[in-house]
């Protein structure tokens, strides 16, 4: 992947609508099946962008050179037989079948009459079975639900057949299974045909899955670049987004709600992720918490560390250590005299955790 000539490059690129500044100083380049996202907050300028590299909105300055040729040097027509261009919101064609709408996808190859050739509706067909949508095809656009007509247009970016596909939001409206489904398809299609793909996500864990680089986004500038091991990490998330109620657990893919900064009422006896679902039920019900010894390998650690008012911890592959214990045995003593709880939620315990037992056993559980 990374030898081959980009698809689509922007240096310097600024854009925006009217004589309204969204973003500035955008750099980016794409390659033959490599999935690009762009992330970052309501707001950042990442559909301005994209519409922007396809040609839809004019820019401020800077450069967009696809497919090895600067696109302003380029016809419409050229473009769109290179770049595919999926956006939001409603189309203008809610009259149109659902094939017909999808067929659109092939103006590029069938002149001024439209007329669709045999390799036209094979590639259409394709497309359609390819996002499931092909059973729709007789169905007016106007008359399917909002997450089929987000597959109908998807549809129609495929049955192009381009070098590059720019989507805003592909997953909008489509369900859990659906969004995965997309995506995938996505994903298997970049790499079966040598498509690159740039697309904007909401959903950080799904980006974090099916991206090769994501690109962030924040206040009209890029704020970061790199793979998903790269961007992922403890605090970017935070950062990117200002996040002040929660916190971004990236081994999870999952947004966790920040400690209350009260008194705990409850002491929790976790471990071996067997904790994480009292932590968030405690914090629905509005109950501050500490939580211990847990260790700092263990797949509830960044939960209990953000949601706990205090996490007692241990080392990764020690044992519970006899200072770990007296400070936990402390905590949860001093919760229990104000009439707190002590929860415990493990039946079984190891070599390695055998002083949490004696918490469990201290605490009468």
């Amino acid at each position: 992947m990374m030898g081959s000539e980009p698809v689509l490059v922007a240096g310097g690129l600024a854009g925006g609508y009217g004589k309204k500044l969204v973003f500035e100083g955008m750099e980016l380049e794409v390659r033959a099946k490599e999935v690009l996202t762009l992330m970052g907050p309501n707001g950042a300028g990442k559909s301005t962008v994209l519409k922007t590299l396809a040609g839809q909105l004019k820019s401020f300055g800077g450069r967009v050179v696809l497919c090895g040729r600067d696109m302003q040097e380029q016809s419409r027509g050229e473009r769109a037989a290179k770049a595919a261009v999926l956006l939001t919101g409603r189309v203008d064609t809610e009259r149109m079948t659902c094939f017909e709408t999808a067929a659109a996808g092939r103006y590029p190859y069938t002149g001024r009459l439209g007329i669709l050739r045999e390799q036209d509706v094979r590639a259409v067909r394709d497309a359609m079975e390819l996002t499931g949508t092909w059973e729709l095809r007789d169905r007016e656009l106007g008359a399917v639900s909002d997450g089929q007509r987000q597959l109908v247009m998807t549809a129609r970016a495929i049955a192009q057949e381009p070098e590059i596909m720019l989507l805003d939001e592909p997953t909008s409206y489509l369900d859990i299974d659906r969004k995965l489904r997309v995506l995938r398809m996505l994903r298997e299609y970049a790499n079966s045909h040598g498509t690159a793909v740039v697309m904007t996500l909401h959903e950080l864990d799904l980006a974090q899955r099916f991206s090769d680089r994501v690109l962030c986004i924040k206040e009209g500038r890029p704020f970061m670049t790199g793979t998903p091991a790269e961007v992922f990490r403890p605090g970017n998330i935070e950062e990117l987004y200002g996040m002040s109620a929660g916190a971004y657990d990236c081994l999870h893919g999952t947004a966790e709600l920040l400690r209350t900064g009260r008194e705990p009422e409850a002491f929790v006896i976790g471990g071996g992720g067997m904790g994480m679902e009292v932590y968030r039920d405690l914090q629905r019900r509005g109950i501050p918490f500490a939580a211990g010894v847990i260790h700092e390998n263990d797949t509830e650690y960044f939960t209990a560390l953000t949601s706990a008012e205090e996490v007692i911890s241990e080392r990764a592959f020690e044992p519970v250590g006899e200072k770990a214990y007296g400070r936990a045995r402390q905590v949860m003593r001093d919760i229990m005299a104000r009439g707190g709880r002590v929860i415990c939620c493990c039946e079984n315990f190891g070599t390695m955790n055998r002083l949490n037992l004696k918490l469990k056993e201290e605490a009468g559980l």
